[in-house]
């Protein structure tokens, strides 16, 4: 059995480099001996016959009526994927337009698709951006990465995920980061979030295998590159003031 990753609208979504964190699992999938492959969608003329996980990266303001408009032929799918359990991982403007929706400066909105709770806001002070480190909730393991938005995230504060340990997250002095609902993630952190943060990307690949009746193992090679992760992180972490053992030993759950 091949799995299958789909990354939404990557001509559109993925001025970060988010839509890679598609390539990030089929590659991590690969080393642990499982066949693994990428699908472009950027209609639904495009999807494949069977979906296993689903990317969505972050887009521009410009690209968000067209985004929108693309993404509305999918909503059923998506909607009955989140159901299912099937792992969607949508970042920035994404994870916005899978949102209740988006309110623009100038008074005017974008109708989000509905699938995970709350809704972008503008931010009093304008675009964020710098390290983000968030202790995931439940696990408390901590997630690094670059946020860079110029809206706040609010309606979703029972569902976050995890707590802001350095930058600003969901803003507004809400002390969060994300939103979860079942498998669907959405978040800020760019990276792609699933190279930085290896952990999150085997939680992700297991949640896949089972699904399809398969297992999931790290592969040798994994462990190598999860070796040069690490260096990055603890780096990440020392430049955005967080200090690695305080952080994971005390931080609250959400």
């Amino acid at each position: 059995m091949t799995l299958t990753i789909i990354t939404l609208l990557p001509s559109l979504q993925n001025t970060n480099g988010d839509a890679e964190n598609a390539a990030v699992l089929a590659k991590r999938a690969g080393w642990a001996g499982l066949d693994a492959r990428v699908v472009a969608v950027e209609s639904r003329d495009d999807l494949p016959e069977r979906v296993d996980a689903i990317v969505i990266g972050s887009g521009t303001d410009a690209a968000l009526d067209v985004a929108r408009t693309r993404l509305l032929d999918l909503h059923d799918d998506l909607r009955r994927w989140g159901t299912e359990g099937v792992p969607i991982l949508a970042v920035g403007t994404g994870w916005e337009l899978l949102s209740w929706g988006i309110e623009l400066p100038d008074g005017s909105g974008v109708e989000g698709l509905g699938i995970l709770p709350g809704r972008a806001v503008p931010h009093p002070a304008g675009r964020i951006t710098g390290d983000l480190v968030v202790s995931e909730r439940g696990t408390k393991q901590l997630l690094v990465g670059f946020e860079n938005h110029a809206r706040a995230y609010v309606g979703a504060e029972g569902s976050p995920l995890g707590r802001v340990r350095a930058g600003e997250g969901n803003a507004l002095g809400s002390g969060q980061e994300g939103v979860v609902m079942g498998a669907v993630i959405g978040t800020h952190l760019h990276g792609p979030v699933l190279a930085k943060n290896p952990h999150l990307a085997d939680r992700l690949l297991r949640t896949m295998a089972e699904r399809a009746g398969l297992s999931y193992e790290r592969g040798e090679q994994t462990r190598v590159v999860d070796a040069y992760a690490e260096s990055a992180r603890i780096a990440h972490l020392a430049a955005a003031g967080v200090d690695l053992e305080s952080a994971t030993a005390t931080s609250p759950d959400v």
